[in-house]
């Protein structure tokens, strides 16, 4: 790597450090992290001011990106901190740049706490109410989940763990499953048609899927439940 200020030789902030903080870092640990990604690329030493707005732009960029994430619209953001035209004037000095950064992360992580307190729970009813309604559905997606509770299918995600301890297609499986052995029980369906209807395309997944989760064929679960004359089992 280069200190050089020349264009083809720009630095740039570890982002991926940034995102890390945004999603699970604290707000004590938000001004040691932010130093050091700085540090990492020298950014005081940096005599040009192109190149100083080149790496907040970035962190500003990534910064932004996990707000929407998280719910907070591009506009909320804009009127918060200013669009990238507006904010260029404000940053002259490198102290001046740092505090803005400073600020920017501190607001995030605040809006992380605001929606995980307020607005996490709501989400994952809105979630989990939706994955009720739909689990019939074989093309149904964690992105297809955050589009409805209006969440970007990262955070969600994280929701989902947090929430229930279980990821988003490990709960998927666990619904289709239980409505699975209902269907088996109450019903006169064939395999083949519980599979499909409870969102498996392929009845041999849906078989392969069901006996990992419950230790049973769909058809010895059947008899289990005496549906079946015991001679009948295969």
């Amino acid at each position: 790597m280069t200190t050089s200020d020349n264009c083809t030789d720009i630095l740039r902030p570890d982002t991926e450090r940034i995102s890390e903080l945004l999603r699970s870092g604290s707000p004590a640990g938000c001004r040691k992290v932010l130093d050091s990604v700085l540090d990492g690329m020298r950014f005081r030493e940096m005599k040009s001011l192109m190149l100083r707005l080149y790496a907040c732009m970035d962190i500003y960029i990534a910064a932004k990106s996990f707000s929407k994430e998280i719910g907070i619209s591009d506009e909320r953001f804009a009127e918060r901190f200013g669009t990238v035209e507006d904010i260029e004037p404000r940053l002259r000095t490198p102290e001046d740049m740092i505090a803005f950064l400073y600020e920017i992360l501190m607001q995030c992580i605040e809006w992380r706490g605001d929606t995980a307190r307020v607005g996490g729970s709501s989400a994952m009813r809105t979630a989990l109410g939706y994955i009720d309604k739909s689990y019939m559905n074989c093309e149904l997606s964690l992105g297809a989940v955050a589009d409805e509770v209006g969440l970007s299918p990262s955070y969600l995600s994280m929701l989902f763990k947090k929430e229930t301890g279980r990821n988003f297609s490990d709960h998927l499986t666990r619904v289709r499953i239980n409505r699975a052995k209902e269907l088996l029980c109450c019903t006169n369906k064939m395999v083949y048609e519980v599979a499909y209807d409870v969102g498996f395309s392929d009845y041999r997944y849906f078989s392969q899927i069901f006996k990992k989760t419950t230790g049973m064929t769909p058809r010895q679960f059947q008899y289990s439940m005496n549906i079946f004359p015991e001679k009948e089992i295969s």
